[in-house]
């Protein structure tokens, strides 16, 4: 199967197959990819609405001008994604997906949920996270600046340094012990 065609409703794609390709002005709507892949690939002027993708690779893609409403990830690999590079993005959801080294920097993304995820590396500087569900995720080295994460919740994740005096901490949920890394910015011993 080949994305030939301009414009895709309701449609189960399955098991397709592109690297360094550059894919323009393709509409989505209500779409399942399947065991797809997109290595290094450029989504330009796409629109996905409604999609969801299972157990894809798509490592190093660009979604450049996409519009991206209510799309789901589930145990894909999307890593190294600059997801700054789309046009619109509306109700993100990562589960159980690798997303390590991706870009959401100065992005609004309230209500994104990212669970069960490893997501190491990522920048979110300047990012509004509020009301994100980021359950048991994995944040090593990943870089929380300026980021909005009002009323978020980080129970069970782990490996994240959050610095309260630079972010937007209002309601947050973190769980013990991974929430005694809050005070490593307060500049205070503990003994």
């Amino acid at each position: 199967m080949d994305l030939s065609k301009d414009a895709y409703y309701q449609e189960k794609l399955v098991k397709l197959n592109y690297t360094k390709e550059d894919i323009q002005s393709k509409v989505f709507e209500e779409c399942e990819f399947s065991n797809c892949t997109f290595i290094d690939c450029k989504f330009e002027k796409c629109k996905f609405l409604n999609c969801k993708f299972n157990e894809c690779n798509m490592s190093a893609i660009i979604p450049m001008n996409c519009q991206l409403i209510e799309v789901e990830f589930s145990r894909c690999k999307v890593i190294g994604a600059d997801w700054t590079k789309a046009q619109k993005i509306q109700g993100l959801n990562f589960l159980e997906c690798q997303l390590n080294y991706s870009n959401f920097k100065l992005l609004k993304l309230p209500k994104i949920k990212m669970v069960k995820c490893e997501a190491k590396e990522i920048d979110f500087i300047e990012t509004d996270l509020s009301d994100g569900n980021f359950k048991n995720t994995d944040f090593e080295k990943s870089l929380f600046f300026k980021t909005n994460l009002t009323n978020a919740d980080f129970t069970g994740a782990t490996n994240y340094f959050i610095d309260i005096k630079t972010n937007i901490l209002k309601k947050t949920r973190f769980s013990l012990p991974e929430a005694l890394s809050l005070l490593e910015s307060l500049d205070i011993i503990i003994e």
